[in-house]
């Protein structure tokens, strides 16, 4: 498969990447790992600091993406290696079963109707359920079934009720070598690991959530519907916020600020008090970092809401009796005093790593943590130490979603340049370097 770019990531940075360069003519395969596009940016309920939905912004580059006539997508799909060769680059991806004919299946979940079998939904934080048999999520695109065997009791049940005789339990890896003439990394990220503040029992108090959970329980299409806390369906009353709960702290390998996690609490917060009026939300931090354009009036707007600023450093987490959960929390102010608050549900602030281990895939440079390091940062931070390969979003380092997008068109137009113009609109596709030197030798013999 030939194609003039191949975009790694179909969250919003690969999203935007892709589109751009479809739009100027070149040939574009986005090749992403879940069963859908859209990445984590899809399960937000809202965005700061305007608070618009986060998937009435997503979801139409989803749709436009996929019917796109100058972008294939694979979905489901891992890339094993990177090499280049000569100009070009020689990608093998391996294509994972679905169980399910992609050509045949209509989306109409039936099958996931008869299943017996119920999972954590992982699209929902694991607070929601799931079949075996399952569409990922209800505007997941490509809207097809997915069927996780290693969790399937093969009753059969999906493979009768199916009107278009989709299921097939034989289906085996596929793998495919493309040829694209540049790369653009849009890898995303991941949350730092709950437990790894031990202090916090995260893995084991229910009522100790992460960030992205919050934002499926107050989505409209969360697991429940409403905000509630997980250990016993409770409304909570008294919500904590615990900030830099995986960043900033060198005992976890993640010295760094992740730039997000001030705003994307007092976000949350600032809905809490909408879905939950009578509810006292507190936030216990180190330091406030309201960085971007309207950042700080945001801050301002939640204090002046009633949102409880607490500036001190929580050492552990103590689950009592009732599934309420004591804090030890160290005051940083004049007094230097030690508290000890009770409330009947907490969130963690968790950090970003990256969301894979780009070394084992393709021969870039990473910084010491992982993220993408760019030979030039402050003059093109897309730029990547391989040539025809740019990065974008958080495969370069922790930022939010403006700053994200921003950086899947920097991409795109670089790629775009290095690629030279398409032969769709009337170019050689020979790239801007071959041109440069070409323009060079007839100045020369002139």
């Amino acid at each position: 498969m030939d194609v003039d770019a191949l975009v790694i990531g179909g969250g919003i940075a690969g999203l935007q990447s892709a589109l751009d360069l479809a739009d100027q003519g070149f040939q574009v395969l986005l090749v992403e790992r879940q069963p859908s596009i859209g990445g984590t940016m899809i399960a937000l309920s809202k965005v700061f600091p305007t608070l618009d939905c986060a998937s009435c912004i997503t979801t139409p580059k989803m749709a436009a993406v996929a019917h796109h006539e100058n972008i294939t997508m694979f979905t489901y799909t891992e890339v094993e290696s990177v090499r280049k060769e000569g100009d070009k680059f020689k990608v093998l991806v391996t294509r994972k079963p679905r169980y399910v004919d992609e050509s045949k299946c209509t989306g109409c979940r039936v099958c996931e109707f008869s299943c017996p079998v119920d999972l954590p939904h992982e699209f929902e934080g694991n607070l929601g359920a799931r079949k075996a048999i399952y569409v990922p999520f209800g505007t997941a695109i490509p809207q097809k079934a997915v069927l996780d065997l290693e969790h399937c009791i093969l009753c059969g049940k999906c493979e009768k009720v199916c009107p278009a005789q989709a299921v097939d339990f034989l289906q085996e890896p596929e793998q495919v070598t493309v040829t694209a003439r540049a790369i653009i990394l849009a890898t995303g990220f991941n949350l730092t690991p709950m437990g790894a503040k031990k202090e916090y029992h995260a893995e084991e108090y229910p009522n100790v959530i992460n960030a992205l959970q919050m934002e499926r329980l107050l989505a409209p299409n969360g697991p429940y519907g409403r905000v509630l806390r997980p250990s016993d369906g409770k409304i909570p009353n008294n919500i904590a916020y615990i900030q830099c709960a995986g960043s900033r702290d060198k005992s976890l390998g993640v010295p760094y600020c992740s730039r997000v996690c001030c705003m994307y609490a007092i976000k949350q917060a600032m809905l809490l008090s909408g879905a939950l009026p009578l509810a006292d939300i507190t936030i216990y931090y180190m330091d406030i970092r309201a960085f971007g354009k309207g950042y700080e009036q945001f801050f301002q707007t939640a204090r002046a809401m009633g949102i409880n600023f607490v500036k001190g450093k929580v050492a552990r987490i103590e689950q009592m009796e009732n599934g309420d959960l004591k804090l030890r929390v160290e005051l940083m102010d004049e007094t230097g005093a030690v508290s000890e608050p009770i409330h009947d549900l907490v969130v963690l602030s968790l950090g970003m790593v990256p969301g894979c281990d780009l070394q084992q895939i393709i021969p870039v440079e990473t910084d010491q943590y992982g993220f993408v390091k760019s030979p030039q940062p402050k003059i093109d931070p897309t730029l990547t130490s391989l040539e025809g390969v740019f990065a974008a979003g958080t495969a370069i380092s922790p930022k939010d979603i403006v700053d994200t997008i921003i950086e899947g068109s920097a991409a795109a137009a670089k790629a775009a340049v290095y690629l030279g113009a398409p032969a769709a609109v009337g170019g050689n596709g020979t790239g801007l370097k071959p041109r440069i030197e070409a323009a060079k030798l007839a100045s020369e013999a002139a």
